[in-house]
């Protein structure tokens, strides 16, 4: 996939995310701050595609200024395990939540090339990611690492569309 619309934190959090991928370095589990190739910002993905074309972003754009953004509560530390390990921060699925990623896709709903089913409503699992592409004793370290977690508060600071080949953010939105 080459774009993705992000949801970024605000400072204070943001902050606590980078914290926690320091604890999984020290630990010996690499975070994802280290397993991409760019650099990388705490968030939370609300779609990803192949290609969200440019008039797809204005009216997204202009869907977004008229959105009320809902805080974000990071509560739980959570696994994908798939032949790609991921270790998470699972956000509170809450109706505000709901509500923008479902105006989200609504204006996105036939405008982007091959969307991920993944981040599609119903399918769509709001977190943040810690470590992904770890192998089983990395994830069990990682767990260790974090362990005991305490739950972050998540204002949302921006959204925008991340080339994830190069990292480059095309702002939609900001608070």
């Amino acid at each position: 996939m080459a774009d993705a619309l992000e949801m970024f934190f605000d400072p204070e959090a943001d902050t606590a995310v980078r914290g926690l991928w320091r604890r999984l370095e020290q630990a010996g589990a690499p975070s994802l701050a280290t397993l991409t190739h760019r650099r990388h910002q705490p968030h939370i993905s609300l779609a990803v595609a192949a290609q969200i074309p440019a008039r797809a972003r204005a009216e997204l754009r202009a869907d977004l200024a008229l959105l009320a953004m809902p805080g974000l509560w990071l509560h739980n530390v959570g696994a994908f395990a798939t032949s790609e390990n991921v270790l998470m921060l699972a956000a509170v699925v809450d109706a505000e939540l709901l509500a923008v990623h479902s105006a989200v896709h609504d204006v996105l709903a036939g405008r982007v090339k091959h969307p991920s089913a993944y981040y599609l409503p119903g399918s769509w699992v709001p977190h943040c990611t810690l470590a992904q592409g770890v192998t089983g004793a990395e994830l069990a370290a990682g767990f260790a690492a974090v362990h005991p977690y305490e739950p972050i508060r998540a204002g949302v600071a921006a959204i925008g569309v991340v080339d994830t080949r190069t990292g480059e953010v095309d702002e939609l939105w900001s608070a």
